[in-house]
């Protein structure tokens, strides 16, 4: 074991112990800063014991086996494992109490994707209190009791009008809006029963293609770039530029709206919560009833 010195963004040095890798041609590994603990991860690398050596990769490892399958929704679980992926490349060979408030700070400053940062971030604390429970660590969440030290986030204001969507829906091909709403259903599936191919998807091309994600952002694309062409040489160029503001994603806002309550957009959307359909996504006002 020896001591090394790391230094931060600032100019900032860190003294850590350290596992000495050099005679194996690999790099260090980190032991912490604390004497005592470090001498017992010590103990457990160079003498092989089946122990836990205290770092993030076995919470994170544990998480995605017993945690991640158990969110019934495809998309959460995918969104959860791409996060997943971003943080352990950064904190998974890290001590727990390695990991300190400035830490998460100096990570957040120079994620560019700011809103993602702090997704990740957001599941890193979630995946640091089952540590806690499963006995992984003793440390607290370095950010706990402190407000407001993530980045600034703004909801993406945004209404798709009736005006804007059939603007792109007339420029749109058959895969683009098949299912934009139930009338078209039945012919979606008598269209795709007419196919001559093997394919068990009930969206596809012409040919029987499976239609993927990339697949409908790019005819999304092109159907938005020729309605807000057509609206600019009418003259109407502000309808032009609401048009070309209009991303993909904003139709399930979109939905969100056109479903009768909150408690159906946040079904249809798959929400874990009506709180966050209402927050980011349905932008109509709630009708109320007379109950008398």
């Amino acid at each position: 074991m020896r001591t090394k010195v790391y230094h931060g963004a600032a100019g900032q040095a860190y003294v850590y112990y350290v596992y000495d890798m050099r005679s194996e041609g690999t790099p260090d590994i980190r032991l912490g800063t604390n004497h005592p603990h470090a001498l017992k991860l010590w103990d457990e690398l160079y003498n092989h014991k089946p122990r836990t050596l205290g770092r993030l990769q076995e919470a994170f490892d544990r998480w995605r086996e017993r945690e991640l399958p158990k969110y019934d929704s495809a998309e959460t679980r995918k969104g959860y494992a791409k996060n997943l992926k971003s943080i352990e490349q950064v904190f998974g060979q890290m001590a727990w109490d390695e990991i300190t408030l400035p830490i998460l700070h100096e990570y957040l400053h120079r994620r560019t994707a700011k809103t993602q940062g702090n997704r990740e971030l957001s599941l890193l604390s979630v995946i640091w209190g089952k540590a806690i429970l499963w006995g992984m660590t003793r440390v607290l969440w370095p950010a706990t009791g402190v407000k407001n030290w993530k980045n600034k986030e703004h909801a993406r204001e945004f209404e798709v009008t009736d005006a804007l969507f059939a603007a792109v829906y007339a420029e749109a091909d058959q895969v683009l809006f098949d299912v934009a709403s139930s009338p078209v259903l039945h012919r979606l599936t008598e269209r795709r029963q007419a196919l001559k191919d093997c394919s068990v998807m009930l969206l596809t091309t012409g040919t029987g293609r499976q239609v993927s994600a990339s697949m409908l952002r790019n005819r999304w694309d092109d159907a938005r770039d020729i309605a807000a062409t057509t609206a600019g040489k009418t003259g109407n160029k502000k309808f032009a530029e609401q048009i070309r503001a209009m991303y993909l994603r904003d139709m399930r806002s979109r939905a969100a709206d056109l479903a009768e309550n909150i408690g159906e957009a946040s079904k249809l959307l798959q929400h874990s919560s009506q709180r966050l359909t209402e927050k980011h996504y349905r932008t109509k006002a709630e009708k109320l009833k007379a109950v008398r």
